[in-house]
């Protein structure tokens, strides 16, 4: 019996070039399509055209236009995408799509779930972003000037209908996956349509402890990410301030991102290193030159940063809430928060118990090696061969 023919994937992704986990993964979602033969379809916004062929990948981007408006840092949505419906499905019936995948429900993920009604093509959704819980803390931030008895309430209702509406998108497809067991459970139960796990990896060549440069004694604490509400970043002021009343000294907090409380924090934390956005090999030498990194957010459905922590041989400290939580060996590799006070207790460990620290160190970097982005994909792969081509 010969091999399986290849399955032939159109991605619609809502970021690509933005300093994000969606478009670390569509980029390394290509690149693992390109380098085993996989024909593969990009499809992602951009300032300009494109359509163009490299080996088996085809990238086709859309021009955003004058009626973009900005969501994030470095991420726009164009509400008028359906202007370029022609090209794309042009395009599409070229390339013949054994299914459309789509990143989330921005403007590409929507352009992409009409595309696959329109052609008739298996449309599988992914899920990484908890929009709804994005919008209760972005009006809890918005309206904190007003009392909590009523903020709280428009926050909750404002999580509940953003809930609603995003799995009634979901529902659209054929086949959704999401990165965590608690994400997976809540779409297929509510969706009634079925929904499988799709985990991050992590570059191992780019992140890993080798590049660990320092030149001091400091003890580093550092966070990645982007510097939002969401993020729940004010903690890392609590843990900073909780620090020095406990008497540590000689630490310093790295903060590695960009986004609407930059200048907030760097009000706040006058003796903090706020870099502005790394990538590449800049970001791998900060991250491996960390000694404890933390992630106070309790939004995010997987948090690729932990793990490209781990990768570089830093134990990690993140909240309780999320999906950053299900990563973590608790008192193995890292340590899972529920309040401030533990994640201030866990750097003072790891502050003062080198041993601990080393072996966190290791394990941490054990870890991190089982979650390789190849074999990420060839799950991803066998996912849509079970659940969509195996009759």
């Amino acid at each position: 019996m010969g091999l399986p023919t290849p399955i032939r994937v159109a991605l619609f992704t809502d970021a690509y070039e933005e300093p994000n986990g969606v478009a670390t993964l569509s980029r390394e979602f290509a690149g693992y399509a390109q380098s085993r033969g996989l024909p593969m379809m990009v499809v992602r916004g951009g300032r300009n055209g494109e359509y163009s062929t490299v080996g088996s990948l085809t990238t086709l981007v859309l021009e955003r236009g004058r009626f973009s408006f900005k969501l994030d840092q470095d991420l726009y949505c164009d509400p008028v995408f359906i202007r370029h419906k022609s090209r794309a499905r042009a395009a599409i019936e070229d390339f013949a799509p054994d299914l459309i995948h789509i990143t989330g429900p921005g403007d590409m993920g929507i352009f992409g779930a009409r595309l696959a009604h329109l052609c008739r093509i298996p449309l599988v959704a992914s899920w990484h972003t908890n929009l709804h819980e994005y919008a209760a803390r972005r009006i809890r931030k918005s309206l904190s000037r007003l009392p909590s008895s009523v903020v709280s309430p428009m926050a909750q209702i404002a999580e509940q209908y953003s809930l609603k509406a995003l799995l009634r998108f979901y529902k659209l497809a054929h086949l959704s996956m999401a990165p965590n067991l608690e994400l997976v459970n809540l779409i297929a139960d509510s969706t009634g349509r079925p929904c499988a796990g799709m985990l991050h990896g992590v570059d191992l060549d780019r992140f890993r402890p080798s590049h660990r440069q320092r030149s001091n004694d400091v003890f580093s604490i550092g966070y990645v990410g982007r510097l939002t509400v969401e993020k729940n970043v004010q903690r890392l002021v609590d843990i900073d301030r909780q620090l020095k009343l406990r008497g540590a000294r000689s630490f310093r907090f790295t903060i590695i991102g960009d986004g609407s409380e930059h200048n907030w924090l760097s009000q706040q934390l006058p003796d903090a290193h706020l870099t502005g956005v790394l990538r590449g090999d800049a970001l791998a030498e900060a991250m491996a030159g960390l000694d404890a990194f933390v992630f106070p957010s309790e939004t995010d459905t997987f948090g690729l940063v932990v793990l490209e922590a781990m990768a570089s041989g830093v134990p990690v400290i993140v909240a309780c809430g999320g999906g950053p939580q299900y990563q973590v060996r608790h008192g193995v590799d890292g340590f899972v928060a529920e309040n401030t006070n533990q994640f201030v207790e866990a750097i003072l460990m790891l502050q003062r118990e080198p041993k601990t620290l080393e072996d966190m160190r290791l394990e941490a970097w054990r870890h991190a090696c089982e979650s390789s982005w190849s074999q990420v994909f060839d799950q991803v792969h066998a996912t849509y061969r079970s659940h969509l081509f195996s009759s």
